[in-house]
């Protein structure tokens, strides 16, 4: 039997090589796709189908009304006669296959007889109403003969990110179920997609911001410039300004632990974030004054970056808070603007930290070092990311130690604290020297006089060779590593060696 038990998809005619006992069991329809996936020829098509089956059904109707049966028996023989010369000949409206032919077949064909009903053996179950047979297209089949093996194995790694095309995923996965390298290698394709989606985190990196401007600066150059010897106290203050911005109101009472190097000996001190922030913007202080700008601590403040931290905290009537953040930050907005306007001149100007003075141009590098070290002790105390400075701000500071070693080296030989000289020289003459390798981003090659703070470093008076990496070293003169810990190679003159480690650490101060 044919019709809708089969779906239809043998146009009414029966396969001879089919056995006689399963032609009259009812088939099932396989999957169709819906009427929206059909092109809009065939769609149109099909409707005009629809409504000549409608059309004829209504007439044979109309016919059976008007005529008068005859003898039951011969209209029983007739219409068994009609269902199956109608069954078996009804041709397919043109354009029209499969599924949609046995709809139009079903409606010419439901009442074709006078006064009676063809019946089918097995009634098919009610169509449901979301998914009408008749709006349903066989599913798409790839076009042509499939391509070669060696082109279905290069269309591997496209299908694994899937980017092949409709037809070309079909012939893939086709061969994919009979070649097994192929399976394999398609396996590990997918798995290796998988691991390019790896987790990201969420932080935005640190130097975000100064990349940002510095593209931004390369193409449309600022109309009032930063000086150069101003940008890492700019770029550091910016970072840890993020960093206090991204903790909680909590983590600002957050305890960690200040250390820096006094004579011989490791010191600390105890505090809290908010109690650092506070500590930076009292020293920073020393460069507004010099400015001309107000003081935070008022004009009777002492110059000792030590005495007015002690003098902040003791003021301070219960433990400071957040509400320390946003007077840091105006502070570090007005220092950059003002030495931005002041112009060249002003890099020369003193300002003086109690005991010693340094230029200003000096004096901002320290107060970057400064911030980038006290950053990443807060960071430590609240568990964040922060990385060391960029490698030309980073060789700005260390280049600024490695001028202040002589100086330093010749105070603690005043206190006894380092070997006598050995060979005094006319000031600006070549001496005795250290040669300082750093390694890293911002390291370099730095020949350190060690008779006299007047002498220059020379190479051809090198009798010693330290190397340090430049992270390192930036700890070792922040007194955060000891000076036995720090040198990774040692070569030469020991004395010489150990004074100047010694008076590196010396340079660290609360």
């Amino acid at each position: 039997m044919t019709g809708p038990f089969d779906g239809g998809r043998d146009g009414g005619r029966r396969d001879p090589d089919e056995p006689d006992g399963v032609r009259g069991i009812p088939r099932i329809p396989g999957q169709r796709a819906a009427a929206d996936d059909l092109e809009p020829p065939a769609a149109d098509v099909l409707r005009r189908a629809l409504e000549g089956a409608a059309r004829a059904a209504q007439a044979a109707r109309e016919s059976r009304e008007r005529e008068e049966p005859d003898e039951p028996d011969e209209r029983d023989e007739q219409h068994d006669d009609a269902g199956t010369a109608d069954e078996a000949t009804v041709p397919e409206p043109d354009g029209v296959t499969g599924d949609a032919a046995w709809a139009v077949t079903d409606g010419v064909t439901g009442d074709t007889a006078p006064g009676t009903a063809h019946e089918p053996a097995h009634p098919p179950d009610p169509p449901d109403p979301a998914e009408e047979p008749h709006m349903r297209a066989p599913a798409p089949e790839p076009a042509g003969p499939p391509p070669s093996h060696s082109v279905l194995k290069s269309l591997l790694g496209a299908w694994a990110l899937a980017a092949c095309s409709p037809e070309e995923t079909t012939h893939v996965e086709d061969h994919l179920t009979e070649c097994a390298p192929c399976a394999d290698e398609a396996l590990k394709l997918r798995d290796a997609v998988g691991l390019l989606q790896a987790d990201r985190n969420l932080d935005l990196p640190p130097l975000l911001r100064s990349r940002v401007l510095e593209n931004c600066l390369d193409r449309r150059a600022a109309r009032i410039p930063v000086p150069v010897w101003a940008t890492p106290y700019d770029a550091e203050t910016a970072r840890l300004d993020a960093l206090l911005r991204d903790i909680g109101d909590a983590e600002w009472h957050a305890p960690l632990q200040l250390k820096w190097f006094e004579k011989e000996e490791t010191t600390t001190r105890r505090a809290t974030v908010a109690g650092v922030i506070g500590h930076l913007m009292t020293v920073d202080g020393l460069v507004a004054s010099a400015l001309g700008l107000d003081d935070p601590l008022g004009a009777s403040a002492p110059q000792s970056p030590t005495d007015r931290t002690e003098a902040l905290w003791r003021a301070a009537h219960s433990p400071p808070t957040r509400t320390i953040h946003e007077p840091w930050r105006d502070q570090s907005h007005t220092l950059i603007r003002t030495v931005s306007f002041a112009g060249r001149g002003v890099a020369e100007l003193s300002v003086s930290y109690g005991e010693f003075a340094l230029p200003l141009r000096d004096a901002m590098i320290d107060r970057a070092f400064e911030c980038w070290i006290h950053g990443w002790d807060i960071a430590n105390a609240v568990v964040y990311p922060y990385p060391a400075p960029s490698g030309p701000h980073l060789h700005a500071m260390i280049n600024l130690a490695t001028q202040l070693i002589p100086s330093t080296l010749a105070a603690r030989r005043r206190a006894g604290l380092a070997a006598p000289a050995q060979q005094l020289v006319v000031p600006g003459s070549p001496g005795r020297s250290l040669h300082l390798e750093v390694e890293g981003a911002g390291g370099g090659d730095w020949y350190i006089a060690l008779d006299s703070p007047a002498a220059v470093g020379s190479a051809e008076r090198s009798v010693a060779q330290v190397a340090l990496d430049d992270v390192e070293f930036c700890q070792l003169v922040a007194g955060h590593i000891s000076p036995d810990e720090a040198a990774a190679g040692q070569d030469g003159d020991r004395d010489a060696i150990r004074d100047v480690l010694f008076a590196a650490a010396s340079l660290s101060r609360l």
